[in-house]
Parts: C-alpha cells; sequence; structure tokens
C-alpha cells in the first residue's frame, strides 16, 4: 500500500499546508529585503560590525540578508588606551566581503553629520 503525502493531510489552521507553504514560497521568492541599499549603490557608506569595528567605504553590492561588498575601504582603529573609543587614525582595507550576521549599522556617509552627546554631561 502506498502512503499519501504529508501535505494532504496536514491542516494548519483553516488553509490546507499545501497551501500555506506555496504561499510562503512567494513570499520568500520575492527576495526583496526589508534594507532598502538599492540607492546607497555606489555611494559611500559608513558600517559598524557586532565585534565593535568600523568601516567606511563605497557600496557596491548586497544581498536580502546584509551581506555586504564594500569598496575603497577604511577601517577606523580604536584607541589603545579605550578600545570602546574609535580614535582618528584609519588603516586602508581596498575590497572587503562583509558577512550580513556581523553587521550591525549601515548608514550613509552623506548627509550625516557627528553631534555632541546630549547626556554626557548628566
Amino acid at each position: 500500500r502506498k502512503a499519501k503525502p504529508l501535505a494532504c493531510h496536514l491542516r494548519l489552521g483553516s488553509f490546507p499546508y499545501s497551501t500555506l507553504s506555496q504561499r510562503m514560497a512567494k513570499k520568500e521568492g520575492s527576495n526583496k529585503s526589508v534594507l532598502d541599499l538599492e540607492r546607497y549603490l555606489n555611494q559611500p557608506v559608513k558600517v559598524k560590525f557586532s565585534g565593535g569595528r568600523e568601516v567606511k567605504g563605497i557600496l557596491k553590492g548586497h544581498d536580502a540578508v546584509a551581506n555586504l561588498v564594500l569598496d575603497d575601504v577604511q577601517e577606523f582603529l580604536r584607541d589603545p588606551e579605550d578600545p570602546y573609543k574609535v580614535s582618528d587614525e584609519t588603516r586602508n582595507l581596498g575590497l572587503v566581503v562583509a558577512r550580513g550576521t556581523s553587521v550591525m549599522l549601515i548608514c550613509p556617509v552623506d548627509g550625516t553629520e557627528e553631534i555632541a552627546n546630549p547626556f554626557a554631561g548628566a
């Protein structure tokens, strides 16, 4: 006796499993990211990573999970006395492929400026 496929028997709520999986496939198939990084292609961006490193470079490519390709990358080195503080020293890294799971922040360089911390005196 031949077994029937599981999709025929399994129901989730009021939708058959096969219908639900087709809907999920359509959503996943769109491969559209929540981040709209297309408008920052070939523009300078600043990226902060989970380990605390910060880099600045030209965004050349990306995917749905924020894997990034950056060119002309400069890494901002940390202050040796205070590892939480970024110094003015940089080193050139060139072309970098960054894994999306380590990316914490992506921001455009143009149109942003550093302001004084309003909570520093409190």
